[in-house]
């Protein structure tokens, strides 16, 4: 590594416009009812960043061999993709077509733009953009070919081992939701089963008047909304967000008990372990006094993942999504032995830290290689422009 920064740093760079290596083209429409028509085994990229850009696949090709693409629209306006193969883009994507393979190599292009391409989006009108006119004007460092090989060898490594880390951690989860919904289906004479309603105290998150900013300047108490689960995960002590205790109404909702998502976003639950409020998209279940010698709240988190997904197939069928709440409260929940709950919570504790813990886990590992993927991208791209 320190070699190559010596060679990269004593190489001439020559700096050319994208425009001028390189020919842009757009992606055409490709309707979902086309997809829906053309069923085939080609891929279709568009602006999505899910499933590497695909959106579908079908039995003709626009392209065929290597290129970059990008995204031109939309949120994800200006993320870079490596293609290589047979596939078609839409029109909110566009394609690089390198004019001289021996001046530049795609892959190098491609580490380079990851890095480059996201400062030349244009956000004015609330839609993010980066057309083919714009991304012409990006200047683009040409180091000698065997140094452009030599940069690509080492972070084409540093992507494997994310990769691989990511395929493991697919992998586990699969495997740990296969043992919860095994270890959590009982027969009746092995449980005791109770309705919801008979179990917990039921309550609706609310918001804080946002006009009033003493509720929200200096606030100590936690209040939860959707972002802390997609952030921090699903056990949660601390909120992203507090409310200064002026703005409460009532009692706070206890710790140790579950909020789930029943409006929106339906069937996404956590594990809050501090008193807290929540916004209205959450119902609070916190164990009735005569159940808490009963249940383990460790169990009964794991027991709502099975809740979640009868919430997705109970919901009122309106503009706005909502569980459908007098049923809910008459679904059955299970109470095994103490002794029984324990065994269960200790595996799937093992699994749920594999998987979703972010100082032990995989996605621990993750973030870690994507960081030192990144410091390296960064250091091996970093050239000096001639002034």
């Amino acid at each position: 590594m320190e070699n190559l920064i010596k060679e990269i740093k004593n190489c001439k760079i020559e700096w050319r416009k994208l425009g001028e290596v390189a020919e842009l083209k757009r992606g055409r429409v490709i309707s979902k009812q086309y997809l829906e028509d053309r069923k085939g085994k080609y891929p279709v990229y568009s602006s999505q960043t899910e499933k590497n850009g695909e959106i579908g696949k079908i039995d003709t090709y626009d392209f065929d061999g290597e290129f970059v693409n990008w995204t031109t629209d939309g949120a994800n306006a200006g993320t870079i993709f490596y293609r290589k193969g047979k596939f078609s883009i839409t029109n909110v994507s566009g394609l690089i077509i390198l004019k001289n393979y021996k001046l530049l190599t795609y892959k190098f292009l491609y580490y380079w733009l990851s890095i480059e391409a996201k400062r030349h989006v244009y956000k004015g009108m609330g839609n993010p953009k980066l057309m083919s006119n714009q991304m012409a004007k990006i200047t683009i460092p040409i180091p000698p070919i065997d140094i452009q090989k030599k940069i690509v060898k080492i972070l084409d490594r540093f992507t494997e081992l994310t990769t691989e880390l990511t395929t493991e951690l697919t992998l586990r989860k699969k495997q740990y939701y296969y043992y919860l919904n095994k270890l959590l289906t009982f027969k009746d004479d092995e449980v005791e089963w109770r309705k919801i309603s008979e179990i917990f105290n039921l309550k609706n998150g609310y918001t804080p008047s946002k006009s009033k900013k003493e509720y929200w300047t200096n606030g100590t108490i936690p209040w939860f909304k959707m972002e802390d689960i997609r952030i921090n995960g699903n056990i949660l002590d601390s909120s992203i967000q507090k409310v200064h205790i002026s703005g409460i109404k009532g009692k706070l909702f206890p710790a140790n008990s579950i909020i789930m998502a029943t409006t929106a976003t339906i069937g996404e639950h956590a594990l809050i372990k501090v008193e807290h409020l929540t916004n209205q998209q959450f119902t609070n279940f916190s164990l009735k006094d005569e159940f808490k010698n009963k249940l383990d709240i460790k169990f009964v988190y794991y027991y709502f993942f099975i809740i979640d997904e009868q919430a997705k197939q109970s919901v009122n069928k309106s503009s706005f999504p909502s569980v459908q709440m007098n049923e809910l409260k008459k679904w059955n929940f299970p109470i095994p032995p103490l002794e029984k709950q324990k065994e269960i919570v200790a595996i799937l504790d093992k699994f749920h830290t594999l998987t979703n813990s972010l100082t032990e886990g995989l996605p621990r590992e993750i973030n870690l290689r994507q960081k030192q993927y990144e410091y390296y991208r960064n250091l091996l791209l970093d050239f000096e422009k001639d002034e």
